[in-house]
């Protein structure tokens, strides 16, 4: 056989081969574009966020009611407190709150003689003193039309003291009750913002990815009416976004 024949005779299966694996390369290599395109795809994303709310009433209320009394003595002072809680005691029970819902603090005294020497003109009396009763209850209306009725302690002679500290507290203690409703319910809102998304970019929501729940916020509803409160919760969401 001639040299030139048998060596074409080699080529040939060469060629077919180099040509096969060239073939096998590209079909690979779409293959792996395919599948990369399709990872990618089932990776895209949306965050949003869900908001959910609720109006309820307090279900708890405490109310200071802070008083001043004077004395030229600790005695007298001490007497006058007595009198002023008991008075105190009298209209709360009048109002309808039992003895075990009220509670008595330890007065603050002011000796103007030696606290304050230098005073002008020294007052009547040397001491003066402010004490404080307070009501916790979960009679919130009750203790509502209380407030409206104080000025009946004033009547009685019990001298009210204008003081923030003063001011009734209203609260919501039920907050667990309503978690897993108000959560799902922020969830169903997240959702409702990523189908948006995901018809805005002609795809579909997914699973969720993470997820994380905010902090429950309470608050007065307005600065009228501090016994409605308006809970709130924020929950991040990240669903996958499929084609």
């Amino acid at each position: 056989m001639p040299p030139h024949r048998e060596s074409n005779d080699r080529v040939a299966p060469a060629a077919v081969l180099g040509l096969s694996i060239a073939v096998g390369i590209a079909l690979a290599a779409g293959l792996l574009s395919d599948t990369l395109d399709g990872l990618l795809s089932s990776r895209r994303v949306v965050t949003v966020k869900g908001l959910a709310e609720r109006e309820v009433d307090a279900d708890l209320a405490v109310w200071p009611i802070v008083h001043t009394v004077s004395g030229d003595t600790l005695a007298e002072v001490h007497e006058r407190i007595q009198v002023n809680g008991r008075l105190i005691r009298s209209f709360l029970q009048d109002q309808g709150f039992d003895t075990a819902e009220v509670f008595d603090s330890i007065p603050n005294i002011t000796d103007f003689r030696t606290q304050m020497p230098g005073l002008p003109t020294p007052p009547a009396e040397r001491f003066s003193a402010q004490s404080t009763v307070t009501l916790r209850t979960r009679n919130v209306s009750g203790l509502r039309t209380a407030l409206q009725a104080s000025g009946d302690l004033v009547r009685r002679g019990v001298a009210l003291a204008s003081h923030y500290e003063g001011r009734p507290q209203f609260m919501f203690t039920s907050l667990d009750a309503l978690k897993p409703q108000m959560i799902a319910e922020a969830t169903r809102d997240a959702r409702r913002a990523a189908r948006q998304f995901a018809e805005d970019s002609r795809s579909h929501v997914g699973v969720i990815r993470t997820a994380q729940q905010g902090y429950f916020s309470i608050s007065d509803r307005d600065a009228f009416s501090p016994e409605r409160k308006t809970v709130r919760v924020v929950t991040t969401v990240e669903y996958f976004l499929v084609d």
